[in-house]
């Protein structure tokens, strides 16, 4: 059945797929324009208090912006004393004098403020002018200009600044800076793009110094390398269609599944003898070394040069070594290793080494949730250290005079939103677990070098950020700011609402934030549109209180005449237990989908304002695979879904994503093979295979209207991902809108304010049944 526009004593619409008329409704475009990130950004200011310790010292500056205008502050904790950090009247007038022109005492564009601790003087930039200021004398200094100071983006610094590491021809380099002639210490001549020592191993535009993949140890003494081999491993291609003359870009690009795996090897390097050894880290087929989404990348080591630590893993991660390295021999050592399924939680695997190694501090999810735990130098279990049926976070600070760790964790209190960050202390051997930060909110800390005080930033989505200082016990030393909504309030700005239902098994809370419209009438019936993100990494909803980014992108759209929400699903983070991190393993398309549909059905039935005949649904990336998914799914209940950026065949999005998250299968067989001797020999060869199901499969379902969206150059979720759902809806006869931006590659970068504009104007008419006769979006300057 076609649709069918009816006129009546009104103009009503048919909404594909529900074949429902409502009333049309009209769009506010004008109070979404207030209400852009950009807009409430320039009413608010500052969200966020950034405190910058002082290097060994108990005290921190940072820089505020409220109604009041700009401050920089210094605080100095031990006297428990805050003052501005320079008068900003006095600064206006010396820079005035400097540039012979006024500066506005209230905006001062201070770029690059930072504190010298070699010069002990502030450092900051004006007009690409640099200045230093001596705090103490009160005194500005004018210095060059920065267009004349080239930056050697190429160099790696050695810690004492005796050597740069760098790269050329894709071998490594080094030279010393205290050389008048410049000359160069070759230290490899094996390399090759794809087997490179460049930071970008495929370069193929400069003989010219460039970045290497060189890290220093902290003694200066060795340098190491993690090189990988992409030679085997098959090319993907995007081309830049804006420039003069379109340009092909080409790039190593591991398909799940596929058998050309990259091969990670780690190489270090002495400086005394320029000789490298390569370590002996071998073990399992297309394993890694540390790498992607490692906490830290997987990779430690400590003030001295002798040892190095590696996270090793198997392609099926569900199995972690601790690895102890010597880099002058090469030898390694597996301290202990963890088996974990379906698949190791990596992005909070966590290696303290604890006085050169006399210890260790490891994370673990081995109780189903992660926890602290301590092991002797031998790698031999000595106690667990938290306790608790929550999660632990990441390792914000380790005092090791008073054995003490300073950790991130989630979910301790029962009675509060398991999502939210809170911090603690514990000592090594388990006792003196204690809770710093007690507010019922999401915390941000910032201990300073001494681990004497931290900095503690608060807030909730529906409570504004408000920051404080507090001693290692958690009592409060004073208040330093909190976000000032004056003018939001003003300009009737609403804030969001927490809310929490159930998944579709009936039992696990799920938790979520809404946007309302600020001229919200609760007896009007409203369209709910569903902001996605499937996870497995983090939800779709902000935790602390935010004014940007995608909660930014909701509450705007929200002004257009809607009720939007963003909530959780099973499977959805890593924050919760590890049953729930993992539920969507080996079902990467469709495990979310029940959990968000329930969820509007469940918020439908308490708030009668919710109108479950027009529900809409837009995501992106990972929001976008499941925002197409869901209208393909449940088509009689999802009526729009704007889809941008979506990885809608993960069958060829990248290795670490689908293989990790949804699965990958080893199989092993033994062939038979002649040796180097001419002797034929038995030889274990083992191979893996995915297979994921993908959204174009559903093509056929489709009966409401969908918006897909993509980036010409998107060199991560290869456009070819949307061109495969446009293929198998076209096949189906399927009628969809589609839009390229030509030059965005995952992100929407300079088509950012016309996205949004489309995203109001698109569920504005499908939803709303408001049709705009202007084609121009009201696109601002910058």
């Amino acid at each position: 059945m076609k649709n069918k526009l009816l006129l009546i004593t009104g103009f009503l619409l048919f909404i594909s797929g529900a074949y429902t008329p409502v009333l049309a409704q009209t769009a506010n475009f004008e109070l979404a324009e207030r209400f852009t990130a950009q807009n409430m950004q320039r009413m608010t200011g500052s969200t966020f208090l950034g405190a910058n310790w002082i290097e060994d010292e108990n005290k921190f500056w940072y820089q505020w912006e409220d109604g009041d205008g700009k401050r920089w502050m210094h605080v100095d904790a031990d006297r428990r004393q805050i003052r501005p950090l320079f008068d900003t009247d006095r600064m206006a007038e010396q820079l005035s004098e400097k540039f012979n022109r006024g500066f506005n005492a209230k905006d001062l564009d201070l770029r690059g403020f930072q504190y010298d601790t070699d010069r002990g003087m502030f450092t900051f930039h004006v007009d690409s002018i640099e200045f230093k200021y001596n705090i103490n004398r009160d005194e500005l200094i004018k210095g060059d200009s920065l267009e004349y100071q080239r930056r050697d983006n190429w160099a790696t610094y050695s810690p004492d600044s005796t050597y740069i590491a760098f790269a050329r021809h894709h071998d490594l380099y080094v030279m010393r800076t205290d050389d008048p002639d410049s000359t160069e210490i070759r230290l490899t001549h094996d390399g090759e793009r794809w087997y490179s020592f460049n930071q970008n191993h495929g370069d193929t535009t400069s003989t010219e110094r460039l970045r290497s993949r060189a890290v220093w140890f902290e003694d200066s003494k060795k340098l190491w390398v993690k090189r990988q081999d992409w030679r085997e491993v098959d090319e993907l291609w995007v081309i830049n269609t804006i420039r003069q003359r379109p340009v092909l870009e080409t790039y190593k690009y591991n398909l799940p599944g596929e058998e050309n795996h990259y091969q990670d090897e780690i190489l270090v390097f002495d400086m005394e003898t320029k000789d490298h050894v390569r370590l002996d880290t071998d073990k399992w087929p297309d394993q890694s070394l540390g790498g992607v989404y490692f906490n830290g990348g997987g990779i430690f080591t400590t003030d001295k040069s002798d040892y190095m630590y590696i996270l090793r893993r198997t392609r099926t991660w569900d199995e972690v070594d601790v690895v102890k390295a010597n880099t002058s021999t090469g030898e390694t050592t597996v301290l202990w290793s963890e088996k974990s399924e379906p698949y190791f939680n990596t992005r909070y695997a966590q290696l303290a080494i604890i006085n050169e190694g006399e210890e260790y501090i490891w994370w673990s999810e081995r109780t189903g949730w992660g926890q602290l735990y301590r092991y002797d130098s031998e790698g031999n279990l000595k106690n667990r250290i938290t306790t608790g049926s929550f999660m632990v976070g990441d390792i914000v600070s380790i005092d090791t005079t008073a054995s003490t760790i300073y950790f991130e964790g989630f979910g301790h209190d029962r009675e509060r939103n398991p999502f939210y960050s809170h911090y603690f202390s514990v000592r090594f051997d388990g006792t003196r677990q204690n809770l710093l930060t007690p507010e019922d909110a999401n915390h941000n800390i910032r201990m300073s070098d001494s681990n004497r005080f931290f900095v503690q930033n608060y807030s909730r989505p529906d409570k504004p950020t408000q920051a404080v200082l507090r001693s290692r016990d958690g009592s409060k030393v004073m208040d330093l700011e909190k976000v000032d909504l004056t003018r939001m309030y003003e300009a009737g700005y609403n804030l969001p609402e927490n809310f929490s239902v159930k998944a579709a098994d009936g039992k696990t809370d799920l938790y979520g934030v809404m946007w309302k419209p600020a001229d919200f009438d609760p007896d009007k019936q409203y369209p709910i549109i569903s902001y996605v993100y499937p996870g497995p990494q983090v939800e779709p909803y902000p935790r602390g209180f935010s004014v940007g980014g995608t909660a930014a992108r909701a509450h705007s759209l929200a002004q257009v005449g809607f009720v939007v929400i963003a909530m959780g699903n099973r499977g959805g983070s890593p924050l919760r237990e590890k049953w729930y991190h993992n539920y969507g393993h080996d079902n990467l398309r469709d495990y979310p989908l029940a959990d968000n549909r329930y969820g509007i059905e469940q918020l439908a039935a308490r708030r009668s304002y919710i109108d479950l005949d027009r529900v809409g649904i837009y995501g992106h990336s990972g929001g976008g695979f499941m925002s197409t998914a869901a209208l393909l799914t449940y088509p009689e209940f999802f009526k729009v879904a704007v889809s941008s950026m979506g990885n809608h065949d993960n069958n060829i999005y990248n290795i670490w994503w689908s293989e990790v998250h949804h699965g990958v299968t080893a199989n092993t067989r033994t062939e038979t093979v002649t040796n180097d001797d001419g002797e034929e020999v038995e030889k274990e060869k083992t191979t893996f295979s995915s297979r994921i199901p993908a959204n174009q499969e559903l093509a056929s379902n489709l009966q409401g209207r969908l918006l897909l969206i993509h980036g010409g150059i998107d060199n991560n979720v290869h456009p070819a991902n949307t061109y495969r759902m446009a293929d198998a809806l076209i096949r189906e006869g399927k009628r969809f809108d589609m839009m390229i931006f030509p030059e965005a590659r995952h992100g929407f970068g300079r088509y950012n304010a016309y996205f949004e504009r489309l995203l109001w104007d698109y569920f504005a008419e499908h939803l709303l049944g408001h049709y705009r006769t202007d084609v121009n979006f009201n696109i601002p300057d910058h």
